[in-house]
């Protein structure tokens, strides 16, 4: 190439250079976040944050800075947003632009981009679908899981019956829902006392409260103290031991594998595993290690949220007898004391589904999980870049007072219309909404109503003797999700 040539072709790319980056510059510039407080160096504005209760700081944030406002968690700059028509806005008119599940380093460390929960991308595009898929073949929302949600209900009754009366503690109600999900994910279902099934519970309880604790919470703020906090360290072991415990199981599956079909989603995914041809530049997806991170989020799923969500409900129950009583009178009046409850009777006890819903929402399980832009967003009023951690707080959306008569009461008739029949409401949202809601909600949603009519068609509860219904305390413990405290419960045979 002659120098002339040459010294055209530096000045070209100088040139190109350079307007990409006043481009960029005016870009950034261009950027317009919305209001919020002024942070502060180094820690952001967490000096206005409750460690536990964030969603109630960020609610009352909203009061002064309106629904949508920047926020500095440390130095990351995100957008908060609170009450229902900001998160409908979102999460559904634009489920697009704010489907990304943002950075968690806690999380992060251990699923690395694999999985449903806490991935992005091709990864978490394929692995979904294919959950889903398979999840929906195995009976999601169908006769087959309902008539495995009502087996597991005998045998969750048959353990409280085993106390014949006497106090017992909440941890009762947590065994049933994991079962459901391990039969999915394994094929079988475990004796509540069976040894590998009480080391799983254990092991997702430690993920769950270390995940949660204030250590956890400052290492997703500032990553970088990593090697001064015991939790990343913590973590990570737990789920090698959970792995090495899931790969003994997931070893009989591909044992006892069919050709043609599949009796668990770990056959499925094995099977999907050797069909799945990966041209170049592409990554594998169906490997062991998303077989393992999608197991956890299945198990995160089926032993933590639904089973704290049981707790939750009898907890609830007992502080207002009232409800529980008028529920115990349909269950009695339309199937009797006999039968088991079926999924299809919701149609016909609306109040019992009332109250499995507002259960749910007063358990308010999680308070958020973090999202992120995708690409530079234009929402509302602002111009928000690529990149950006956005927090939808489900709280405000189960709590806000313009979609719910008495948000910070236990209320079922918040589900019935002016006669008594069950009414949806769209600001219903324990499950998230759009692109990332999440993926078993049909099962939680048929755990939940099958679980609590079953136990009380045969069973009232009440708390111990000497302690009063109103003195029990629905001040949740805060972990990875929010869990009612320890409580005892006796349950009295229903004749």
């Amino acid at each position: 190439m002659a120098v002339g040539s040459v010294t055209l072709f530096l000045l070209c790319s100088l040139v190109m250079l350079v307007v990409k980056i006043l481009m960029d510059v005016s870009k950034r510039t261009n950027y317009k976040f919305p209001p919020g407080p002024t942070p502060l160096p180094v820690i952001g504005n967490l000096h206005l944050l409750d460690i536990d209760r964030q969603d109630l700081s960020f609610m009352k944030l909203a009061k002064k800075y309106g629904p949508v406002f920047t926020f500095y968690l440390g130095p990351l700059k995100t957008v908060v947003l609170v009450g229902y028509e900001a998160n409908k806005d979102a999460l559904v008119s634009a489920s697009y632009d704010f489907g990304h599940r943002a950075s968690i380093p806690i999380a992060d460390d251990f699923q690395m981009n694999h999985g449903v929960l806490f991935s992005n991308g091709e990864i978490w595009k394929v692995t979904r679908r294919f959950m889903l898929s398979i999840l929906r073949d195995l009976g999601m929302g169908k006769r087959t899981i309902e008539d495995r949600i009502i087996e597991e209900l005998q045998f969750l009754n048959a353990a409280i019956q085993s106390y014949n009366g006497k106090p017992f503690d909440k941890k009762v109600f947590h065994v049933a829902p994991p079962n459901i999900t391990y039969g999915m994910l394994f094929g079988r279902r475990f004796d509540y006392d069976n040894p590998t099934f009480q080391r799983m519970i254990t092991i997702m309880d430690d993920l769950v409260v270390n995940t949660g604790t204030h250590g956890a919470k400052f290492y997703n703020v500032f990553p970088i103290l990593k090697k001064f906090l015991k939790e990343p360290g913590f973590v990570v072991d737990r789920i090698n031991e959970l792995n090495e415990i899931l790969t003994v199981l997931f070893k009989e599956a591909k044992e006892v594998k069919c050709e043609d079909s599949f009796r668990t989603y770990a056959e499925a995914f094995v099977q999907k595993d050797e069909r799945e041809e990966v041209t170049d530049g592409k990554e594998k997806i169906f490997t062991e290690k998303n077989l393992l991170a999608s197991a956890f989020d299945l198990m995160l799923g089926g032993t933590e949220t639904t089973a704290t969500t049981l707790e939750w409900g009898i907890l609830l129950l007992m502080k207002y007898p009232h409800i529980q009583k008028k529920a115990q009178e349909e269950i009695e009046n339309v199937i009797g004391l006999d039968r088991p409850p079926r999924w299809d009777d919701q149609k016909i006890l609306p109040y019992c589904l009332a109250v499995a819903h507002e259960i749910q929402r007063c358990a308010n399980i999680l308070q958020y999980l973090p999202h992120a832009t995708p690409t530079d967003v234009h929402f509302r009023d602002y111009f928000i870049p690529k990149g950006t951690t956005v927090i939808p707080l489900f709280s405000s959306v189960l709590l806000d007072e313009t979609q719910w008569e008495t948000p910070n009461q236990f209320n079922p008739n918040h589900f019935l219309d002016a006669d008594g029949n069950f009414l949806k409401r769209d600001a219903f949202y324990p499950f998230s909404k759009g692109r990332r809601v999440c993926a078993g909600e049909s099962l939680a949603r048929m755990e939940v109503f099958l679980f609590m009519t079953g136990m009380l068609q045969k069973f009232s509860f009440t708390p111990p003797p000497g302690v009063r219904p109103e003195d029990l305390d629905l001040t949740p413990v805060v972990v990875f999700t929010m869990r009612p405290k320890s409580y005892k419960v006796c349950a009295t045979p229903r004749q």
